[in-house]
């Protein structure tokens, strides 16, 4: 009876997997399958504090099914028990709850007429039992969850289990919790003040409704958090919505949380999960890099292009319009194919999360592009008064300092792959694009310096070995 009137009371079309749970063990267990000749004609959905629901089922002949289920405390207080029935209950609810199980309390009433109540709560339950559900975490989990804890980023729980259940499994799934825990009529009872203060220090909430649910997600985004919230149910819907992030499972989702939120993961795998912040973390950090090397290299071309012309040096026009347009072409793969390329840095997921207020480059950051620009340009120019001192005339003067500024180019996108690891490091991170430009540009470079006509058109002469070399070791030392 316990089972039958478990599944009596679940959607007629399940999809929640408890649900889908019973009616499995009810074709299991029942030797006669009555859901074709009943038929829903009344029902009271999810709602309370704690939640229960209710179906009214009736055939053809009138008879009724009245069952409800819901949180177990719902159904005890609805139900016609003795106090010390009650306190037995609620004992063994809380030995399940330990342990980490998911209890139901499940219920039938009956009722003549169809004068409903207006409040499922009204009717007179008799109470049937408990159904008992283990879905334990997943294999691997605690180390998913370590690296979450590893990217800085905390971990809350909101779910409508009781206090006991959710303990039980956020200790084995590797959740940190240092805190008693909060249900859902405590958090709106809670002034602003108060809200926010147990919103950052509690892990575990509980008994959650709706409300509640979105009140925990504002109070987060209050203390400028970047909230992400993960959900499955009806109930997540609203806090989904106000997520900066609402995440959503594909398989076993609802279509309103998966309507209100603005991430579906597919296979319901938080691994995933992981992989996603990693991956978002690696595209930030490669756009950053991409920007921060457009601005080192600029600041050499233009002081190149306009110093020697306002300051009226012997060849004023040291770079042409074809010098920059090559430089320029250059450049575009680099940014662009290379740095979108780069691994993931080692570190990346070891780094805390960025506040919402940063600006896209801090000024540390702008300051050391700022820098690394300058330095590359006072080693050029030192390049191209080494040639006019040495008495070289305008061609080899370009192609000393042309050759400088393409091997500091080569040399700045080897080094801005990594802010925090060595050059001779970031080697390990192989990235063969970058390989293959670096080469490709050096070839251009030869044809430049070595084939006639080429030279001709570029203005400049070609260079001795040892002339390169002086300029790789300009190139090197600047950059």
């Amino acid at each position: 009876e316990l089972l039958s009137y478990a599944m009596w009371s679940s959607e007629p079309v399940p999809f929640d997997p408890m649900e889908i749970t019973l009616h499995k063990v009810y074709e299991q267990t029942q030797t006669q399958d009555k859901r074709k000749e009943y038929q829903l004609f009344h029902e009271y959905p999810l709602e309370g504090k704690p939640p229960m629901m209710t179906h009214l089922f009736e055939n053809e002949q009138k008879d009724r099914i009245i069952a409800a289920k819901g949180a177990p405390e719902a159904i005890i207080s609805v139900s016609n028990l003795p106090e010390n029935e009650k306190n037995e209950i609620r004992r063994v609810i809380k030995g399940f709850g330990e342990q980490g199980y998911r209890v139901l309390g499940v219920a039938k009433s009956h009722f003549e007429g169809n004068d409903f109540p207006a409040r499922q709560q009204d009717f007179t339950f008799d109470f049937l039992g408990l159904t008992v559900f283990y879905d334990p975490p997943k294999k691997g989990i605690k180390n998913v969850f370590q690296h979450i804890y590893d990217a800085g980023i905390k971990v809350k729980v909101i779910t409508g289990d009781n206090a006991d259940t959710t303990r039980a499994i956020a200790l084995q799934a590797g959740i940190e919790n240092n805190a008693p825990a909060i249900n859902g009529s405590e958090i709106t009872t809670s002034s602003e003040e108060d809200l926010i203060k147990l919103s950052e220090n509690t892990t575990l909430f509980t008994r959650m409704f709706p409300e509640a649910k979105l009140e925990v997600v504002r109070a987060l985004k209050a203390q400028g958090h970047v909230v992400a919230m993960l959900g499955d149910g009806v109930n997540d819907g609203p806090a989904l919505k106000a997520a900066h992030i609402g995440v959503a499972m594909g398989n076993k989702g609802t279509e309103i949380a998966k309507s209100a939120a603005a991430l579906v993961i597919t296979n319901d795998d938080l691994e995933k999960l992981v992989i996603g912040i990693a991956a978002g973390r690696r595209i930030y950090a490669n756009i950053k890099k991409a920007v921060q090397y457009i601005i080192s290299i600029h600041i050499p071309i233009i002081l190149t292009v306009s110093l020697p012309l306002f300051l009226g040096w012997v060849f004023p026009h040291i770079f042409t319009p074809v010098h920059v347009i090559f430089l320029e072409l250059v450049m575009g793969p680099t940014c662009s194919i290379v740095y979108e390329n780069e691994p993931i840095e080692r570190n990346a997921m070891q780094e805390p999360p960025r506040v919402l207020t940063d600006t896209f480059l801090n000024w540390r950051e702008l300051t050391v592009s700022i820098i690394q620009g300058i330095v590359i340009t006072a080693g050029i120019l030192w390049m191209y008064q080494y040639s006019v001192d040495y008495g070289n005339n305008e061609e080899k003067t370009r192609a000393l300092v042309f050759s400088t500024l393409i091997f500091s180019n080569i040399l700045l996108s080897l080094v801005n792959r990594s802010f925090y690891y060595s050059i001779l490091e970031s080697f390990k991170n192989r990235n063969m694009l970058l390989v293959g430009i670096s080469v490709l540009v050096l070839m251009l470079l030869f044809i430049i310096l070595y084939a006639g006509p080429v030279s001709g058109f570029f203005s400049v002469t070609s260079l001795s070995t040892k002339e390169l070399g002086l300029a790789l070791l300009t190139a090197c030392i600047s950059v």
